[in-house]
């Protein structure tokens, strides 16, 4: 059951990424890889900064998913320029 609530949040965390960052995704199988790598990534840059725990809720896995997803989309057009 929680590999299904990571897709979920996953896929929700890419799909908002994708629209603040003005993304053309590849589709919904991209919105979730990269929300749910977003995720980790995201949960790493806010725990080295201070931020975030353990026992999250789902609103804040969101959150999270998306600030690191938004970062690995702008990363991603800076070392490849698009």
């Amino acid at each position: 059951m929680e590999l299904l609530g990571a897709i979920i949040i996953g896929a929700a965390a890419g799909w908002l990424a994708g629209r603040i960052m003005k993304s053309k995704s590849e589709g919904v199988v991209w919105n979730i890889i990269l929300g749910i790598v977003g995720g980790f990534f995201g949960g790493w840059i806010l725990q080295f900064i201070g931020f975030g725990g353990e026992n999250s809720s789902w609103i804040a896995s969101i959150i999270t998913g998306t600030i690191g997803a938004s970062l690995l989309i702008f990363i991603n057009r800076k070392l490849f320029k698009r």
